[in-house]
């Protein structure tokens, strides 16, 4: 069963939700911003799972649920009736009735066999404004059992009103170090695509652990690379069939624009350094030295801004075939 040990990272909200639970303080609300897959969900959990433990051991300063009484159990199970994952069937919204059925509606109701009821709003952001409403007339006069746990990407989406009833608790980049010992040790990751993942991830630890399992990643990576390493040979004929295998992807392009970000990060910093021990592709290093040789400064910052400017032209619905035809282009007239 999970536990606040296994929360990596995110040392400031795990301090202050097991200090809560240790002095008897916690919230009827909470708010957790973060990207997504970067762990709020995980922790969400974990927390309720401390929060309905009935043996919880606050002796070690941890707070951790002990994994172990009947609370717990369920927890594992899924299974636990006093802690509710509000759900939506209009996957872009949660609307007014989804707020005002699983939990106006369930509030008043006491906990069947824990102390605490506990609700979890995952993609916080997809409230509409009367869904939010609908949820302020609980966060105005909660019952003291309720603890209402909201998790977003976005504060901007949420009313004034409601953030004013909740304590905010941000994410953080996990450290790279730590994200990278977490898919060595946890998923054998190997060191070198360990290293890709992790600087792919941003800090983001779920995102890190689902590109380490990705074939499709791996197998996109290594056709991006394969492009970039002989780009500069190929004929306008073969750069418009390798659009074509772009669009087929299922991955998000801007994976794919990162794929081609790090690789001319690492052709800039070998070329300014003429070291090849902090490159991400360093695996690549025979191409990468040939690429940083017969580039420019210029020209490297040229295709780094083509890129930013692909992003946004496709961003904005401009056609994808003209944005990655000026893109490629662009790289092969300048590496």
């Amino acid at each position: 069963m999970a536990k606040f040990a296994d929360i990596i990272g995110q040392e400031q909200i795990k301090e202050h939700l097991q200090n809560a639970l240790k002095l008897g303080k916690v919230s009827h609300a909470y708010i957790l911003i973060g990207e997504k897959n970067s762990g709020k969900e995980f922790i969400a959990k974990v927390f309720a799972s401390a929060l309905q433990c009935e043996k919880i051991d606050i002796s070690s300063g941890m707070a951790e649920p002990c994994g172990e009484c009947r609370s717990c159990r369920q927890m594992a199970g899924k299974n636990q009736p006093d802690v509710i994952y509000v759900s939506h069937e209009k996957p872009g919204s949660i609307g007014v009735e989804d707020i005002r059925r699983q939990i106006n509606g369930d509030v008043a109701i006491k906990p069947y066999s824990s102390s605490r009821k506990v609700y979890i709003i995952n993609e916080g952001e997809k409230m509409t404004v009367q869904a939010q409403n609908a949820l302020l007339k609980t966060l105005e006069e909660p019952p003291e059992y309720a603890v209402i746990l909201i998790l977003t990407t976005s504060l901007e989406s949420l009313l004034p009103t409601i953030l004013s009833r909740c304590i905010a608790l941000h994410m953080r980049p996990v450290k790279d170090s730590q994200a990278k010992k977490y898919l060595m040790e946890t998923l054998q990751t190997p060191d070198y695509k360990a290293d890709i993942c992790v600087a792919f991830a941003r800090g983001n630890i779920g995102k890190a652990k689902m590109l380490a399992s990705s074939e499709e990643f791996d197998r996109v990576k290594e056709e991006a690379v394969t492009l970039l390493k002989y780009i500069n040979e190929m004929e306008i004929s073969e750069i418009v069939t390798a659009i074509k295998k772009i669009n087929e992807y299922q991955l998000d392009i801007n994976d794919y624009f990162d794929i081609l970000s790090i690789w001319y990060r690492d052709v800039l910093l070998f070329k300014a350094t003429n070291d090849a021990n902090h490159l991400i592709f360093r695996e690549e290093i025979q191409y990468i030295r040939r690429v940083a040789d017969r580039s420019t400064y210029e020209g490297i910052e040229k295709i780094i801004h083509a890129l930013d400017k692909s992003k946004q032209r496709l961003n904005a619905n401009v056609n994808f075939d003209l944005t990655m035809e000026l893109l490629l282009l662009t790289i092969k007239e300048n590496s």
